[in-house]
């Protein structure tokens, strides 16, 4: 089987109210979410996840829980935030837990470097 497309989806909401909700939560240290650490810094996107992604050489698409598309949010099943790899006959396959992106300590790099070992240890080839 073959990676086309990687799909991450946050563990929050993408409107403003959410938004906002998400930057209480992690200032109070109620909660936050790994992959918004590894994809924002304060202000904006980072741009070393960028460069991190296009050293992937893959697609790779983002999602907040209020936007995933609804073929997206049956395969996350509210387990965000995670990574998603569609295979080339169409199907979602869990790359990445809650728990992978915690351990990528908000690292883009890691992030990167695990998603190669994630890929190959599950036999799957990169398109």
């Amino acid at each position: 089987m073959r990676v086309t497309t990687l799909i991450g989806v946050y563990h929050a909401r993408g409107s403003l109210a959410g938004e906002i909700v998400y930057l209480f939560d992690k200032v109070s240290g109620r909660g936050h979410c790994a992959l918004c650490d590894i994809t924002h810094g304060w202000t904006r996107r980072r741009r070393s996840f960028d460069e991190c992604v296009a050293a992937l050489d893959l697609p790779f698409e983002l999602f907040h829980l209020d936007d995933q598309p609804e073929e997206v949010a049956r395969a996350s099943a509210g387990r965000t935030p995670l990574i998603l790899a569609r295979l080339d006959d169409g199907s979602l396959h869990e790359l990445m837990t809650a728990t992978d992106l915690e351990n990528c300590s908000g690292s883009p790099e890691r992030l990167r470097e695990a998603i190669n070992t994630r890929i190959l240890d599950k036999g799957w080839s990169r398109s």
